[in-house]
């Protein structure tokens, strides 16, 4: 009976997510607010709240944030992640320093604590790579001038989440200062033994994976970035930092073939982790955190389209492409989502969950609109500011002085 219960429920969240996402397709829009919004409606004081699927759907939900990151990590190859720290380090200091410190000063002025402040730093920091990457191609903007900027802006963020995630593993867990020390030390020599390896041996590794048969491939790559996954976890590192070291040492027709077999799988798994960090938000506790979402996604946003402004200037793009590279930027989604979700298991406050849930659903939703409307509306602006006046030509004066 209890097996009938899950089956159903668990069949009803996949159609729902299936119809959900039919939807947001429809309208060109994200649907990451959809399926937040379907996890609030059906978890913890929502509308139904679902009891034989949680333990499935937290596994799945764990499944998705894996391969989340190993998909990222498939998009790039070790020789381009160090290319772009040597050409673009400084645009990822300044995206560090706008965007995280509004996020750790909101969690100090509520009296969260430093730990919080961490987190929400992180939350405030990362832009969502998916819906940025969906946007530009639904404006017809990948082949601009200024999306190589865009990308090396969201490829050292994902850099940056290979440091910051064992950080914050540790700290969310407790960890004295030796500990989250040492656990610190595993990842970035982990990180750094694989970048070497990758660069080193690539093509060795893909060769090893590499398989004709899809089936072969595909159980092969599952297998090897859960196992590594694993055992990072073990070892007290993010399991999504072991997946996303996975996906950079396979490269060529390996991480290809990966990407494509894997795509469908990434996105069923990412929705039900979207679904699963709903169901954990009680909808009640989002109204009295609603405003401080609100003036931090205000922020946040213009921090983001300063970001965007900046690095697009230094490589040399013209104003209207700066503009436009701001503006996509602003979209956070998916990793402000995974790092909330480290606090929230570990239990550190209450009322972060509600707080960064409203504040991906705000920006999810306007970061669409930044991307579209913020080049067109600057660029109004400064032409009206930089118009000169022209003088009124004095009235004639009739003979009679008038």
């Amino acid at each position: 009976m209890h097996s009938a219960v899950l089956l159903i429920e668990f069949g009803s969240i996949i159609l729902g997510l299936g119809l959900l996402g039919r939807f947001a397709a429809r309208f060109r829009l994200s649907p990451i607010p959809l399926y937040l919004l379907a996890g609030l409606a059906f978890g913890e004081g929502g509308l139904l709240p679902l009891g034989a699927s949680e333990e499935f759907v937290s596994i799945g939900a764990e499944i998705g944030v894996i391969l989340l990151l190993l998909m990222l990590g498939l998009e790039y190859s070790a020789g381009d992640l160090v290319t772009n720290l040597k050409a673009h380090y400084p645009s990822g200091l300044v995206d560090g320093a706008l965007n995280a410190l509004p996020g750790a000063a909101a969690a100090l002025l509520l009296g969260w604590g430093p730990v919080a402040a961490v987190v929400l730093a992180g939350v405030t920091w990362i832009s969502s790579s998916g819906v940025i990457a969906k946007v530009l191609g639904d404006l017809g903007r990948v082949g601009n001038r200024e999306t190589p900027v865009i990308l090396s802006v969201l490829v050292l963020e994902d850099l940056a989440m290979a440091v910051y995630l064992p950080i914050v593993t540790a700290l969310v867990a407790g960890a004295g200062l030796l500990a989250g020390s040492l656990t610190l030390a595993i990842a970035l020599g982990a990180a750094g033994l694989v970048l070497f390896t990758a660069v080193r041996y690539g093509r060795l590794i893909s060769r090893f994976v590499s398989s004709d048969d899809p089936e072969k491939l595909l159980l092969v790559v599952l297998g090897l970035t859960i196992l590594v996954a694993g055992v990072a976890q073990q070892l007290q590192v993010s399991a999504a930092v072991g997946a996303f070291l996975v996906g950079i040492a396979l490269s060529g027709e390996a991480a290809e073939g990966a990407h494509t077999l894997l795509s469908p799988l990434r996105d069923l798994f990412a929705a039900v982790f979207f679904v699963f960090f709903g169901l954990h938000t009680d909808p009640a506790s989002i109204p009295p955190v609603l405003l401080p979402a609100l003036a931090l996604a205000l922020v946040t946003a213009a921090t983001k389209i300063a970001t965007g402004y900046w690095a697009a200037r230094r490589a040399g793009i013209s104003p209207k492409g700066r503009w436009r590279t701001g503006g996509a930027l602003v979209a956070r989604g998916e990793f402000s989502i995974v790092i909330a979700g480290l606090a929230v298991s570990a239990g550190i406050e209450p009322s972060l969950g509600p707080l960064a849930t409203a504040y991906v659903l705000i920006l999810v939703i306007l970061g669409p609109l930044t991307a579209r409307y913020t080049e067109p509306l600057a660029t109004r602006l400064t032409t009206r500011t930089n118009t000169p006046t022209t003088p009124r030509l004095a009235e004639p004066v009739g003979r009679d002085g008038a």
